[in-house]
């Protein structure tokens, strides 16, 4: 159990210091209802009946597509919608399953979220766009890449998935302990632990993560948030993309903290984050590598100044 609750906490970065008991957050009945977003929430209906939630701020030649990580939502991405919406026009959207978009039992594969994110572009008829994408939704960005070339316009990773080698054994091993149940019995203190471990220093306004994971647990459809984060990891390790970098052919800018406590597993692969962002680097031609100081893997919310920064400079 211990090894699990590990795992959970190394995989999917939800959770934050135990020093605030977080005593008083309500219940909440629905996360796709009850769920509160800084910006106003827009939904399009997919040709399979799949409601999908995200916000589109700011306008400008260029489209900035925002995909969350394993575990997270839209709300994630808060800050660089602020600094880049002057610019250009950011939609950020709730992957299926998490946040406020439907939550149908669905396959998790990485495949099956480009598809989507496919569908989802198509109905909104966005041209000249650039996926941006966090962790997992690095990986469903690369993905994305390669089952539809010359759609997107570029792709900036930030701290992905997905350079990472991992065994027959140790995806094995994933698929058998990172279950429903395993996300759904994720105590409080391990909730608030998770978080404060992707950062390099936990800045206050991150917390609503905290109190959003813990309010979470009684609503309705967190079984299928669940579902979708364990059918996630499995989609993940089924579907690497680590063999086919080379294979992408868009203009790449990645983006890691130095500090990254997840990438790479420090229980299965020890070693340097760097080591992990210059393999990437390496093989994804003519892409550009930064390295943030002080920055964990949430290094889009922690140093979003130098995140959104960087993003204005390689669209530019």
């Amino acid at each position: 159990m211990i090894m699990k609750n590990i795992l959970l906490m190394i995989i999917t970065g939800m959770v934050l210091t135990s020093c605030n008991p977080y005593k008083h957050i309500p219940n909440m009945k629905s996360m796709s209802e009850d769920l509160q977003y800084n910006y106003p929430v827009k939904y399009v209906k997919l040709p399979d009946d799949l409601n999908i939630a995200y916000v589109d701020e700011g306008q400008g030649e260029k489209t900035l597509i925002f995909i969350h990580g394993l575990g997270s939502y839209l709300p994630a991405w808060r800050h660089e919608i602020e600094l880049l919406s002057d610019k250009y026009r950011c939609i950020a959207i709730d992957l299926p399953g998490y946040g406020k978009s439907d939550k149908p039992p669905h396959s998790g594969m990485m495949s099956y979220y480009a598809r989507t994110l496919h569908a989802f572009i198509k109905e909104l008829n966005i041209d000249n766009y650039i996926l941006v994408g966090h962790s997992m939704g690095g990986q469903i960005s690369m993905t994305y890449s390669l089952m539809f070339p010359d759609q997107a316009n570029g792709l900036v990773l930030v701290a992905p998935a997905g350079f990472e080698k991992f065994t027959d054994g140790q995806r094995a091993w994933f698929e058998d302990v990172m279950t429903p149940k395993l996300v759904r019995l994720t105590t409080a203190d391990a909730i608030e632990s998770n978080l404060a471990f992707n950062f390099y220093n936990l800045p206050d306004d991150a917390r609503f993560m905290t109190e959003d994971r813990l309010a979470m647990r009684t609503a309705d459809d967190f079984p299928n948030y669940c579902l979708a984060v364990s059918r996630s990891v499995k989609g993940m390790v089924t579907e690497p993309i680590r063999d086919k970098l080379k294979d992408i052919n868009l203009p790449t800018l990645i983006i890691f903290g130095e500090n990254d406590n997840l990438i790479p597993n420090r229980y299965l692969n020890p070693g340097t984050t760097l080591k992990i962002a210059e393999y990437g680097h390496q093989q994804i031609k003519g892409s550009k590598l930064i390295m943030v100081p002080k920055a964990g893997h949430f290094v889009g919310f922690e140093k979003a100044d130098v995140v959104s920064t960087a993003i204005k400079d390689f669209v530019q």
